[in-house]
């Protein structure tokens, strides 16, 4: 079991603090851009070690705020070998490609490429084990979030929401053959439910040399909340569930702990990830002839 946390960032403060150790990390720097961020991960109560796996890119200083957030989640395919070598990669190649992008270009354009070079990456991961093994693949949930714009990119399962209102919106779709089916109107909601291939992936990273990638872009308001998170916990714990946590728990570290607990007390077959970002306040910005703007 691991977490890590950063607690709220500081506008009237405009140096970095010092990370206090293993157990946490702090950021406060004169960002526009307010947030406070929590992540918690757990094996469960039926698996002997945790396949899932997290990361994020915080901006290290005011010259770097204009590049934005990262937060990724990935989930190592079950029944297959190494599925925790496979979310490393993954998660470790897209936080990496994030850091050296063009810092203007948008994230729409970003996100898509750092997913398919993090899919080539686990590909040639699984590619170079030893004869006859088995492939390695994994789910995963990038959610890039910079001035008023959150942009999620995602191949399979793992889940982004929006909680805003106490409303609860998601804004991935489930890459999964029972899913894909359902939505071609092959199965109804009832068979759909009942399948025992409702988790079987249609899409992840690691399986081709490509991988087709769903990308969205959405507007932030202050007060909103985005919830990343894996198979583990949204098979267990409902969007209600969620967002009445999160309502009635204010520290961010707290509430994905309890949603976590939660998720072990439901169900605890799988392996159980969250990460929570809570909106504290945007910057509105507007576009003109490819270059931004703020709005007052």
């Amino acid at each position: 079991m691991f977490e890590r946390w950063l607690h709220p960032t500081d506008a009237r403060l405009e140096l970095p603090r010092p990370d206090p150790g293993p157990q946490g990390a702090v950021l406060r720097s004169k960002l526009m851009l307010d947030l406070e961020f929590a992540e918690h991960s757990d094996d469960g109560r039926s698996r002997d070690h945790n396949e899932d796996y997290l990361g994020h890119y915080a901006p290290p200083s005011p010259s770097e705020n204009r590049r934005g957030w990262l937060f990724v989640l990935a989930d190592g395919v079950g029944g297959q070998e190494s599925g925790e070598v496979a979310s490393m990669t993954a998660v470790e190649s897209l936080v990496s490609g994030y850091q050296k992008s063009p810092i203007h270009e948008p994230l729409t354009a970003v996100l898509p490429k750092l997913v398919q070079e993090a899919n080539h990456r686990v590909y040639l991961a699984g590619a170079g084990r030893r004869a006859g093994a088995a492939s390695i693949a994994t789910t995963l949930v990038a959610c890039g979030v910079r001035f008023d714009r959150a942009v999620v990119a995602h191949a399979g399962d793992s889940r982004c929401y929006l909680i805003r209102r106490g409303e609860v919106t998601q804004l991935t779709r489930d890459h999964t053959v029972v899913n894909d089916q359902l939505r071609l109107g092959i199965l109804t909601a009832k068979q759909a439910a009942a399948a025992t291939t409702r988790n079987l992936l249609s899409r992840s990273l690691g399986n081709d040399l490509f991988v087709n990638v769903d990308v969205s872009d959405h507007l932030l308001m202050a007060g909103d909340v985005l919830l990343l998170c894996s198979d583990g916990m949204h098979n267990s714990v409902t969007p209600a569930d969620m967002t009445s946590v999160i309502r009635r728990t204010t520290p961010l570290d707290a509430a994905a702990k309890s949603l976590v607990t939660l998720a072990n007390e439901r169900d605890g077959s799988d392996n159980i990830s969250i990460q929570l970002i809570r909106i504290r306040a945007v910057e509105r910005v507007g576009m003109y002839r490819g270059r931004l703007y703020k709005l007052s």
